[in-house]
């Protein structure tokens, strides 16, 4: 595999300028804005928005962000659009209060069908062969994708590879949770989602990121930079480096590079522009043992306890909003209410629970967190299947 190319670029604010310029700099060293889009082409802008959250909270793709990336982009002559699946609620109003959307109508801007889907088929996937896809991410000539760095529950990190998640309309991006419950398979799955869209440009929003019990409930923190690449699963790795860690513990990064989406070989990337070790915080807050890969067969509640994690409800912050009973997307539900008043929090129901965390991803009071038995935080290595491809 040729080199693949990543732009670190300082920016240390939200400034309007300082966005701006730090953008235009990223796109000169990967070879111009030109190389990404071309006159009359429809280009669709693909941010992160998890939830509709003002942007100090650190939650989304922050609106400048978007609006610097889309002003370089329409000097090209594209035309515009953009869109996310939040997978609750419509994403109008989502990007409405994320503050996108007043960026966005300011640039003529408008907002692609993510509500509808189409299914596709693709061989070329490592495992799911059939793709219900947003129409608005098939009706188009490119997607450029604008992730923002965050820790998350199940992936340990959320970035490049994740973020195309998002182009799956609705409540399917639940279903294919429990269609897919193991963490390793559901890695491949976001691969192939990515073989297939193959946005033309990755950039992420690493301004400020996220920590701790994201990706929505986390605590923002200052990491000062851009990053943008062709190549999402390099640009993993560089987001990875910034934390201080093994690039190897994704195994998105590591099914990206067996199956060829891109590298996670850092003597295989090139970074351009500031030397990333100006960024690198090793204290960043997150989980930084292996995932634990769920099981593939049924077993006993006690190994489950034993092994695996499991979202708990910290009692003293839950508001009995119900949202995490609304998107636990099992049938029977993992967890619901014991009075039909909501006197006190839903109650886990641990046999039905696929270990998702879609609860702990979208609780707005950062009232749930992940618990991971000693046995779980005593593993020091991978799984070998996590290690494929990789020398």
């Amino acid at each position: 595999m040729g080199g693949s190319k990543v732009a670190v670029v300082s920016c240390t604010t939200y400034g309007k300028k300082e966005v701006e310029a730090a953008v235009k700099r990223g796109f000169e060293l990967i070879g111009g804005v030109a190389a990404f889009a071309a006159q009359g082409e429809r280009i669709v802008l693909k941010p992160n928005v998890l939830w509709g959250d003002s942007p100090e909270k650190c939650i989304n793709t922050h609106p400048e962000v978007f609006g610097a990336v889309g002003r370089a982009l329409q000097g090209t002559g594209a035309v515009l659009s953009y869109g996310d699946s939040p997978g609750f609620g419509k994403p109008e109003s989502h990007m409405r209060r994320a503050g996108i959307k007043a960026v966005a109508d300011e640039l003529g801007i408008g907002l692609a069908d993510f509500e509808n889907g189409r299914e596709v088929e693709f061989s070329g996937s490592p495992s799911v062969k059939k793709f219900t896809v947003a129409v608005g991410a098939l009706e188009c000539n490119g997607i450029v994708s604008i992730p923002k760095l965050k820790t998350h529950g199940l992936m340990r990190l959320t970035g490049a590879i994740k973020n195309s998640f998002g182009c799956i309309p609705g409540m399917l991006t639940h279903a294919f949770h429990v269609r897919i419950p193991n963490p390793y398979d559901f890695a491949k799955m976001l691969v192939g989602l990515n073989l297939l869209l193959k946005p033309r440009l990755y950039i992420m929003d690493g301004i400020v990121g996220m920590e701790g019990n994201g990706p929505r409930g986390g605590n923002p923190v200052d990491m000062g930079f851009l990053l943008l690449s062709r190549d999402p699963v390099a640009l993993d790795t560089v987001m990875c480096m910034s934390v201080g860690l093994d690039p190897k513990i994704l195994p998105t990064n590591v099914f990206g590079m067996e199956y060829g989406l891109g590298t996670c070989d850092p003597s295989k990337i090139e970074m351009l522009g500031d030397p990333i070790e100006r960024f690198v915080k090793p204290d960043f807050d997150m989980v930084r043992t292996p995932i634990v890969s769920g099981p593939r067969y049924r077993v006993s509640s006690v190994l489950k306890r034993l092994l695996y994690p499991r979202p708990v409800i910290i009692e003293g912050r839950c508001v009995r909003c119900g949202t995490c009973v609304e998107v636990c997307p099992t049938d029977p539900k993992a967890l619901s209410y014991k009075t039909k008043g909501r006197e006190t929090p839903p109650v886990y129901q641990y046999k039905r629970c696929i270990r998702c965390f879609c609860c702990q991803e979208i609780c707005p009071e950062s009232a749930i967190v992940i618990k991971r038995p000693l046995l779980a935080r005593m593993r020091r290595r991978a799984p070998a299947k996590a290690t494929v491809g990789l020398k």
